[in-house]
């Protein structure tokens, strides 16, 4: 009976002893005290309990566990369903230090959201391994859609909706719904989210790149150039603006999209933008591969672009914060999935990896790089999400009080990326072969141990749903201030008493009377302006005319003038 005892203290109370602590804005040295998934003290010269597990952090940094913002488990699209399912997708998230995702519920059109909300918590409640929440999208419009969103905000811990601006005639709204959603987002105090490409033009683009006979991967690339991401999210922040609604790009793909983000930041909009692991490590000219299967395997939406500058550039962008936060839209496809579409680019699955790699990846290209410190890589892979979703402090921060989500980071260690040894159910990987600085040693979910020097060890079902309250004060701080000050207000007039015509019975509108208009007056003169008081010409008229005729054809010439004084100085003859 002590045994069994012990054994349960020891899960339940762990000392982190020796670390550096690493929150968005400090770092210090202390220990971590963890007791019942809680952090309970932290600090030098602790008591501790007995029982307590100890685990030597010297050399190791302590920062809160990862949280992807944006996953697709189990997806059901094109055709097929992703292969990294709630298991297998938690349990590679873990592996790297993600310690929370946000998934999507993809409800088709006309499917109720609430009901499509309770398929997937009935899918993921009994596999995940770690903690995790949802966003909803919105593939079409109606007052139900509306009263869904409440009963999601209200009743089940959703604060976040997603519209798609692609995927014309599938899961596309116009602009009008857009508006409406945003509208109803507003009310709700809940973040709007938009996939941002001009699913019109896609359409149109597509046709051409078929009816050039190309069909390899990359034509799916050349259907969905740049332009088509940066004009849809100008286009969504704008719609967003008007009213006056936090809007969240996700998956920031390219350089012109991640600048209209900045401009709107600067000019005092509330938007927030996510690269994905994916824009901020590779690049889009594996869609020119000779082998069909490594083009296939980087297909996604928006594509990754060819630009060999763009993750540098969006790695600036984000460890400047013109970028916020950051996910991995994890949506993996083995390559007998992928081969739907091995004579037709259109029918590719589309997504990518990377809920395992995504801290190593921006560890090796943001801080390794010298391009973001330690603190600012607990803030993009953290802590900045858990202030947008509202789970702050409870998630993303090592302090008394937060849920004892923790990873040990080292930051000398290196690791290899490769399908071999990855976690995915997946045969692929987009980082095949990355040498990345930076690895997760030790992995701590709600108080468990689930990575040591052993490996991994996590159970299915061991994640918890996290209810994510809507208005959150990181994103609706502004919001809430600008209504008063933007709200429409008319003028006040004395009321007009003038004549009005009588257009009821079609009469028509009586004719100007040309001596009355100063522009076209009657006038025999060459040019239809007055003269001046002086008699002179209007500077504005021209000389011109079609008969060749000039206004001073019937004055008579003048002589020479000399003038003694000329502009610029009389010039002197030697």
């Amino acid at each position: 009976m002590e045994e069994a005892t012990n054994t349960e203290s020891a899960q339940s109370r762990i000392l982190i002893k020796g670390g550096k602590v690493v929150n968005d804005d400090q770092s210090f040295f202390a220990d971590v005290y963890v007791e019942d998934g809680i952090i309970k003290q932290v600090g030098t010269n602790l008591v501790i309990p007995g029982g307590a597990r100890t685990i030597d952090a010297k050399g190791k940094l302590i920062i809160p566990g990862g949280i992807d913002t944006h996953t697709h488990m189990q997806l059901p699209f094109m055709g097929t369903v992703a292969v990294d399912d709630f298991y297998h997708g938690t349990k590679a998230a873990l592996a790297g230090g993600t310690t929370m995702i946000i998934d999507f519920v993809m409800p088709k059109k006309g499917e109720s959201l609430v009901e499509a909300y309770e398929k997937w918590r009935g899918w993921a409640d009994e596999k995940v391994c770690c903690d995790y929440s949802f966003h909803c999208a919105v593939s079409w419009w109606s007052d139900k859609v509306a009263e869904d969103m409440e009963t999601l905000c209200k009743e089940k811990g959703v604060n976040s909706f997603k519209v798609f601006m692609a995927y014309k005639d599938v899961l596309m709204l116009e602009d009008a719904e857009m508006y409406q959603c945003f509208k109803k987002c507003k009310e709700l105090r809940a973040i709007a989210m938009v996939h941002a490409e001009n699913g019109h033009l896609i359409a149109e683009k597509t046709d051409e790149i078929v009816g050039a006979g190309i069909m390899g991967p990359e034509g799916h690339l050349m259907s969905r150039p740049e332009e088509v991401e940066a004009e849809a999210t100008n286009r969504a922040i704008m719609l967003a603006n008007q009213s006056n609604c936090p809007m969240y790009i996700v998956h920031v793909m390219s350089k012109s999209a991640a600048d209209v983000v900045a401009r709107a930041r600067k000019q005092g909009k509330v938007v927030f933008g996510e690269p994905i692991a994916a824009s901020l490590g590779t690049t889009g000219i594996h869609y020119f591969d000779r082998c069909w299967r490594h083009a296939a395997g980087h297909v996604l939406s928006p594509p990754l672009r060819p630009d060999t500058t763009t993750p540098e550039y969006l790695m600036d962008l984000l460890a400047n914060n013109d970028l916020q936060l950051t996910g991995t839209d994890n949506c993996t496809f083995n390559a007998d999935q992928k081969a739907l579409g091995k004579d037709d680019f259109r029918r590719i699955p589309n997504g990518v990896n990377g809920v395992e790699d995504r801290m190593s990846v921006i560890w090796e290209k943001g801080v390794a790089s010298g391009k973001m410190d330690p603190c600012r890589f607990v803030a993009v892979t953290s802590t900045t999400a858990a202030k947008v979703f509202n789970v702050y402090p409870k998630k993303g921060r090592i302090a008394v009080g937060s849920d004892a989500d923790i990873v040990l980071w080292d930051a000398s260690a290196t690791r290899t990326i490769s399908s071999k040894t990855h976690h995915h159910n997946c045969d692929f990987n987009i980082f095949e072969g990355m040498v990345c600085h930076g690895v997760a040693k030790v992995v701590i979910s709600g108080g468990r141990v689930v990575l040591d020097e052993d490996g991994l060890h996590v159970t299915q079902g061991n994640g918890r749903f996290v209810s994510n309250p809507c208005n959150a004060e990181f994103v609706y701080g502004r919001i809430n201030n600008r209504d008063e000050l933007i709200k429409p207000v008319g003028v006040q007039r004395e009321p007009y008493e003038g004549k009005v015509i009588d257009i009821a019975n079609g009469a028509p509108a009586p004719e100007p009377v040309r001596s009355q208009n100063i522009i076209t007056n009657d006038n025999t003169d060459f040019h239809s302006r007055p003269k001046t008081a002086g008699g002179a010409r209007h500077l504005q008229d021209s000389t011109f005319a079609f008969d060749g005729h000039q206004i001073d054809d019937r004055s008579p010439r003048k002589s020479g003038t000399k003038v003694s004084q000329p502009p610029g100085g009389k010039s002197s003859i030697w």
